[in-house]
This record gives structure tokens, C-alpha cells and sequence, in this order.
């Protein structure tokens, strides 16, 4: 794969997918408001990095899930404005993915300025699966530029015109933050330090099962919490009430116990939780050992135990990778166990690694220093499947064209 480094950027038009998909929220006058802009600030690099070089640079990027067409709920203007305050210069948005509208704007640039174009899933044939029709908007775009650098490492496990068409048509690179996100978890997949711990949570099991079974030979620890720590535990035979459970995954799941056992993995679950009979910020709650979890209530979090036994098996580690929060963290009375968890991997010795998604929103939302760790990815359904060992269409298409 090429790396930034190797691109001439003085005068030249440069396409670069930056993930911008930030969440909204609607202030008093029914305008939107950006509530969290940390992918913002992590696509600020290597735009600002091209820019300083004298390159033209035009941002592609989406935002939520439109239907294919122009939807003012998901314009990226927000996102525009607010690149432009952290970039310190303006960032003029063209009003249309492509065309006439588009050429006009990138037409008239000076080296060094910084255009986006408006949301690439205003148009069907960005997310289409016939291959003819995302090459096409691909070639539309690429008739903009001289170079394509790929910068948005939440996308790049998508077959998308944006993200893996495009860059078989234009020189391409990776940007430096997907060069910072393939680095890390190469590492971590390869070469980590040990101990290595991996700390797994969310909701649903069969969401990790890729995750657990590729990494199983290569972690020394496995703790597991969240929703999907219940589908354990009934695998040992527990009951778990009206926990979130996924009968058809115990037998996978007996066999990932085993596995772990015979290959000398540490599998560590929870040994009390936090029950309640409703998700809510007034639920009554009570702490249960996990083989008295009542009928009728449902684990929502792990327990002070639970906490400090993970706590305990963190303490040593060297890497730690962490994916998934260990409880309904969104509501106080389930927040304190993905807090400290997440203090906890914050805390190493070593390479602490957050995957992204609702791991990265809960760093942010329970205020917890980002800074504490040594990474925290942009992108947590490409961080599961890199760490899957897939093959991630936007990664692969940038070693094709090297």
C-alpha cells in the first residue's frame, strides 16, 4: 500500500473520503447541532496536511442513512461549518454529490482551498450493489481529481462507489488516520505485547462470534460482559431471568469455552450483575449473584464484583483491545461498569485500544479522558472485521492500485 508520503500534492485536485457521520441533535430554533464531533477532529489531519501542501482538496463523506436521494435532514453542512472552524478557513459545500454544481465549485478553487461535496448517499448508485452503476458516480468523481486518498477507516469495510471503486480509477492512498487505524490493529493481530487482554461487550453475541473465534488463538485473556455475556453464562448452565439471551448461539458458544480451556485461554465473565425490571434512568435496581438472577428482572449491567475482577485481570496486561460496553451505560442507573471498565483499560501499562462504536461513544459520554488511551478507532464495524481477519473492500482496493 502506498502511503501518504508518496503523493505530490502542490496543485492537484485530491478526493478524500473522510468520515464524517457525526450524531445531531436539533437546538432551540430547530437548527442542527453537532453533539459529538471527534470524527471531525480525526479527519482533520490529513486535510489540513494536504491542504498546507497546496493541494485542492474536496471532501466526500456521508452522513446517516438517506434513501438514496437529497434529504435536507442529512445535508452536511453542520459538518462542513464545523471543519471549517477547526481548519480555520472556510469550506464551501457544493449543493449536489455530483455534476454540474460540483464541477462548478472544485472549477473554482485555488491550491490550498478545501470544498466538500454534499451527502454521497443523496445518490442510490453510491450504495448499489451492482458494481456498474457505483463505477459510474466513481467516474464522475474521479474526473474531479488527480489523486484519491481514502481517510475514512468507519467506512472502509464497505463496497462502495466512495470508498472502493473509486480508488481502482485515481492514483490512491491511504490518509494518515486509516494508515494510524491499519498500524494498530496489525499490531495487536500480530505482534502484541503480553499480556494481551481482550475485553468484549454489547448486546448481541452473535455480533462477536468472527471476533472470538479469530481471536481466541492469540489473546492470553478473554473478559466478557455486556448483553452477550448472558449467552455464556446460560452456556454454563445459569439462569438469566429476562436477560437479553441468544438460544441458538449456546451451542457456538459452549464450544468457545472449551476451546479456551483446552488452548489456555483465561475466560473471564461476571460473577454478580446489576437487575432491574425496566431499561430506564428511575429503575429500581438490586446487585445478584449470577446464578440468582430473579425470573422476572433482567441484567443490565455488571456488578461491583464483576468490576473489580475485571479490574483485576486488566491490571497487568500490556495490550488491550475493548469492544463493546458492559452494560446500558446510556442510562445512570448501567453506566458504572463500562466506566470503570473503561478507566481500567485507560489505566495499562501498555497499548490500550478501543474499537470504536458505542465503546468510543461511551468514552465520550461518561467522561472518561480520550487521551488516556494510546488509541481509540473511528470505526467500529471496520475495527470488528479487521480484527475478524476480513478483507476490508476500501483497504483492498488501496493494494490493488499500489
Amino acid at each position: 500500500m502506498r502511503s501518504l508520503d508518496d503523493l505530490a500534492a502542490s496543485g492537484r485536485t485530491v478526493l478524500v473520503r473522510s468520515d464524517l457521520n457525526v450524531p445531531l441533535a436539533t437546538d432551540a430554533s430547530g437548527q442542527p447541532v453537532i453533539t459529538d464531533d471527534s470524527r471531525i477532529r480525526a479527519s482533520v489531519g490529513t486535510i489540513r496536511r494536504l491542504s498546507d501542501a497546496g493541494a485542492r482538496v474536496v471532501v466526500l463523506a456521508h452522513l446517516g442513512r438517506p434513501k438514496g436521494e437529497p434529504d435536507p435532514a442529512f445535508s452536511l453542512a453542520p459538518a462542513a461549518t464545523r471543519l471549517g472552524e477547526l481548519l480555520g478557513r472556510e469550506v464551501v459545500l457544493a449543493d449536489e454529490v455530483s455534476g454540474p454544481a460540483a464541477h462548478a465549485v472544485v472549477a473554482a478553487m485555488s491550491d490550498g482551498d478545501v470544498v466538500m461535496l454534499e451527502n454521497v448517499r443523496f445518490d442510490a448508485r453510491e450504495t448499489s450493489k451492482d458494481a456498474a452503476e457505483r463505477t459510474a458516480l466513481a467516474g464522475e468523481w474521479a474526473s474531479l481529481a488527480d489523486a484519491y486518498v481514502s481517510d475514512g477507516f468507519g467506512v472502509v469495510h464497505r463496497e462502495q462507489a466512495s470508498v472502493s471503486d473509486i480508488a481502482r480509477l485515481l492514483p490512491s492512498y491511504p490518509g494518515d488516520l486509516v494508515g494510524a487505524e491499519v498500524a494498530v490493529f496489525t499490531r495487536v493481530l500480530t505482534d502484541p505485547e503480553r499480556p494481551y487482554v481482550v475485553v468484549l461487550g454489547g448486546s448481541k453475541v452473535s455480533d462477536k462470534l468472527g471476533v472470538i473465534a479469530h481471536l481466541l488463538p492469540r489473546v492470553d485473556r478473554l473478559l466478557i460482559g455486556g448483553g452477550m455475556c448472558f449467552t455464556f453464562l446460560a452456556a454454563q448452565g445459569h439462569g438469566v431471568g429476562r436477560s437479553l439471551l441468544e438460544a441458538d448461539q449456546i451451542d457456538t458458544v459452549r464450544g468457545f469455552i472449551e476451546e479456551a480451556a483446552t488452548r489456555g485461554v483465561e475466560l473471564v465473565l461476571p460473577v454478580d450483575v446489576v437487575v432491574a425490571s425496566q431499561i430506564s434512568d428511575t429503575a429500581e435496581t438490586q446487585i445478584v449473584p449470577i446464578d440468582a438472577i430473579p425470573d422476572d428482572l433482567m441484567g443490565l449491567d455488571i456488578g461491583p464484583e464483576s468490576i473489580a475482577l475485571f479490574r483485576n485481570r486488566l491490571a497487568d496486561a500490556r495490550t488491550v483491545v475493548w469492544n463493546g460496553p458492559m452494560g446500558v451505560f446510556e442510562k445512570t442507573p448501567f453506566a458504572a461498569g463500562t466506566r470503570e471498565v473503561a478507566l481500567a483499560v485507560a489505566a495499562i501499562d501498555g497499548m490500550s485500544v478501543v474499537g470504536g462504536g458505542d465503546s468510543a461513544a461511551a468514552v465520550h459520554l461518561l467522561g472518561v479522558p480520550a487521551d488516556e488511551f494510546s488509541h481509540i478507532s473511528t470505526g467500529g464495524g471496520a475495527s470488528l472485521e479487521f480484527l475478524e481477519g476480513k478483507t476490508l473492500p476500501g483497504l483492498a482496493a488501496l493494494e490493488e492500485t499500489s
